[in-house]
């Protein structure tokens, strides 16, 4: 017998659902979880290239939430929906949430004039959404301070974690993990230089994330390890299947996080919930995901207060151990995906009592 829903969402993204970063696995988990808190949640792929999406990636992608059923909640994901104009979204805006998981203006490698572009445009999209959705509270204060978003229509819904095995780290000489996307944000420049002045300790650092998204990044990532004469102690995985990546969690001695910005940083909660201990920087919501004591925390894009964080750490185990010991306790406190998705699910019934059937 089919189970009867109360409403009806979708769950709209630019480009393939199965992308390998953290905002897409972020809307995979909330549409398979979405079901238990009665909401029947679909996905609604829109054109490949947001935010910066030609003039008929735009088009095409306001005709395909247009052509949703009336009495459908759209729960647009902001890596598209800050991109579009208000006037095209403002037929629909009755049944409008957002969900942001970093401004668009805040992607490191931007133009001067996209930056402003983008900001313009997703204030403008904000404005007419019955609600936002963030995934964490930093990201939430910059929509409140910078894009003129009334606290009261924000709702803070961070990503979940799944149970997973705690990490030996144990390993001699110690193998570091930076897991991330290979784009400019992700500061990869900032680990090589940190570890170039590392040289003479004992290390291996494996990087996962894609290398596709932005190919120029990734060869300027290549170029920096080559010249610092450090290919044989790094390697570039690219991305990686779930069952990969957890492996190599388990197989990792240290996480490492040089980002520039981060609207939550899942991959932290993942290091800290595995035991990990964890370097990163306070780069946006980072210096909140990650608590005081759990980690060791440095500026964004840093190079020497990073190395000075890696060194001690790199070269005492017990260092090591102790750090893992703080980041498992903290890790265990972070909630499920079912906590995400109930936050979630209660911003979609209020607004589909709003839409007109």
């Amino acid at each position: 017998m089919s189970r009867a829903f109360p409403i009806r969402a979708v769950l709209a993204f630019p480009g393939a659902l199965d992308t390998p970063t953290g905002g897409y696995a972020y809307d995979r988990e909330v549409l398979a979880h979405l079901p238990a808190q009665n909401v029947d949640a679909a996905p609604l792929a829109l054109p490949e290239g947001f935010p910066l999406a030609t003039p008929a990636a735009v088009r095409e992608a306001l005709r395909r939430l247009a052509a949703a059923d009336p009495s459908t909640v759209l729960l647009v994901d902001g890596l598209a929906l800050g991109a579009l104009p208000a006037e095209g979204l403002a037929p629909f805006a009755d049944r409008l949430v957002a969900l942001v998981h970093h401004p668009l203006a805040l992607e490191a490698g931007l133009s001067p004039t996209d930056a402003a572009r983008l900001k313009a445009s997703e204030t403008e999209a904000l404005a007419l959404c019955r609600h936002i959705v963030t995934t964490s509270h930093p990201t939430a204060h910059t929509l409140t301070r910078d894009y003129g978003v009334a606290a009261g229509r924000i709702s803070v819904a961070e990503p979940g974690l799944a149970p997973a095995p705690r990490s030996p780290a144990d390993g001699d000489p110690p193998r570091l993990l930076c897991v991330g996307t290979v784009i400019p944000r992700k500061a990869h420049g900032v680990l090589v230089q940190a570890l170039d002045s590392l040289r003479h300790l004992p290390w291996r650092l494996t990087i996962v994330g894609s290398l596709e998204i932005d190919p120029a990044e990734a060869d300027r990532v290549r170029t920096a390890l080559a010249q610092a004469g450090l290919e044989e102690r790094v390697h570039l995985a690219g991305a990686l299947a779930r069952e990969a990546l957890d492996a190599a969690y388990l197989e990792s001695d240290l996480f490492v996080h040089p980002s520039l910005y981060e609207g939550y940083g899942m991959v932290l909660a993942e290091a800290l919930r595995r035991g990990l201990p964890v370097v990163c920087t306070t780069g946006g919501a980072a210096a909140q995901t990650v608590p005081d004591g759990a980690g060791v925390k440095v500026p964004p894009g840093d190079a020497a207060a990073l190395a000075a964080a890696l060194a001690p750490l790199l070269a005492d185990p017990d260092a090591r151990r102790s750090l893992a010991a703080r980041a498992y306790a903290a890790g265990q406190a972070f909630p499920g995906w079912d906590t995400t998705a109930a936050i979630i699910a209660s911003v979609l019934h209020a607004a589909a009592g709003r839409v007109a059937a």
